[in-house]
């Protein structure tokens, strides 16, 4: 069975490269390609990719708006690609698979898809992974409710339970005020 992927991609050169370095590879299909956020959204309810190569800054929302949109159970593997590399700790916190960083050479891109495919063929024979193990933990604990309240002060952050406030009042803080001690 073929990998359903999609190229999400603001740039036409951009697009065009993945497309070239996936064109021989019989393992994919290569179902759409996107050049905006609102786009891709629309393309993977729609068409339910294996994989999605995603671009991080594109026009209308970024990657990362496009994973926060797309239901979870439409959640394909994701490799993202992006000239930043400041993203990539963010990327790997929504669990995707790989991080290629522009211009990455083709055999980067080709380890990268490696893994997607391994990680792909695992989830479809029905194993359970680390990523969809770590997905839902992080689905879980956005449900929970704040659990503390930090304030800062420039000298100092106080961490307060939430489970104090949890009357129909809001909490107001009206001032804190910090002093240094200085023994004299």
């Amino acid at each position: 069975m073929k990998i359903r992927t999609i190229i999400v991609e603001d740039e036409p050169l951009g697009r065009e490269r993945i497309r070239a370095l996936l064109k021989d590879d019989t393992d994919i299909q290569l179902i759409a390609e996107c050049c905006d956020g609102p786009e891709a959204v629309a393309s993977i309810e729609k068409n339910l990719p294996d994989l999605v190569f995603l671009d991080v800054q594109m026009p209308g929302m970024d990657g990362f708006a496009v994973l926060d949109t797309i239901s979870v159970a439409h959640l394909p593997a994701i490799i993202f690609v992006t000239a930043y590399d400041h993203y990539a700790v963010r990327a790997f916190e929504v669990h995707a698979l790989d991080y290629l960083l522009k211009s990455f050479d083709p055999d980067r891109f080709q380890a990268a898809l490696l893994r997607a495919k391994q990680e792909i063929h695992r989830s479809r024979d029905g194993h359970w992974n680390e990523r969809l193990a770590g997905l839902l933990e992080d689905l879980q604990a956005r449900k929970n409710h704040l659990k503390r309240i930090v304030v800062r002060s420039a000298d100092a952050s106080f961490f307060f339970p939430s489970t104090r406030w949890t009357g129909s009042k809001p909490l107001t803080i009206m001032s804190i005020s910090t002093q240094a001690a200085n023994p004299t």
